[in-house]
């Protein structure tokens, strides 16, 4: 089962940053350091804009990436000693699912769903320490706390930050590096014969 959870989550990883990447290429005059990752799929209410083809390869990327992610977390929970983090890792792929199914366009949802992604891939990738062995089980707690820490830059402290990034540089300071901790994961747990036993 590690090799399919480990399958799944390079997977999820690769569509996340694919799949921005290319929606960026479809969006005219697309700027990745002044617009916000979901303008993608839909600008904010009340005067929503939607421009295809860009949307609908955003929203796909992020419902597969966040399915994949979910799929992942279950064969990941057949194999964990602490289902704990499984759980969190599929919470993750929730949100990630919730980011595609409701564009910024519905408000509240979409906010949610977000801020849902955000914190949980932040959280399992600082807790797949416990079911990795070094060096990856650094790399994996470095890049959930980077994922939290521009978080809570953007969310709290946005002066400090966005002014340097921009809004689109600080979110892609939140997402590409929960997304390269998927990729890694799944590139780890495809490469190894069993997952270190966590504590419980």
């Amino acid at each position: 089962m590690h090799k399919i959870a480990g399958l799944l989550f390079f997977l999820a990883g690769a569509t996340i940053i694919l799949g921005i990447l290319t929606s960026e290429i479809f969006y005219p005059n697309y700027n990745i350091s002044k617009d916000y990752i979901s303008t993608l799929g839909s600008t904010p209410p009340p005067d929503s804009i939607v421009k295809e083809p860009s949307a609908k390869i955003f929203d796909f990327a992020m419902i597969l990436a966040g399915i994949l992610t979910i799929v992942a977390s279950y064969s990941l929970f057949q194999i964990a000693s602490n289902r704990l983090i499984p759980i969190f890792f599929a919470i993750a792929g929730v949100g990630t699912a919730g980011v595609g199914i409701f564009p910024a366009f519905t408000g509240i949802p979409h906010l949610a769903s977000a801020l849902t992604a955000f914190v949980f891939s932040g959280v399992s990738a600082i807790l797949a320490y416990m079911i990795s062995k070094p060096p990856f089980a650094y790399l994996s707690v470095i890049l959930g706390v980077l994922t939290l820490i521009f978080l809570t830059l953007g969310l709290l402290l946005p002066k400090y930050i966005v002014p340097i990034l921009g809004i689109g540089g600080t979110e892609r300071w939140i997402v590409y590096p929960a997304a390269i901790l998927f990729i890694g994961l799944g590139g780890y747990l495809m490469g190894s014969s069993e997952t270190k036993k966590s504590k419980k």
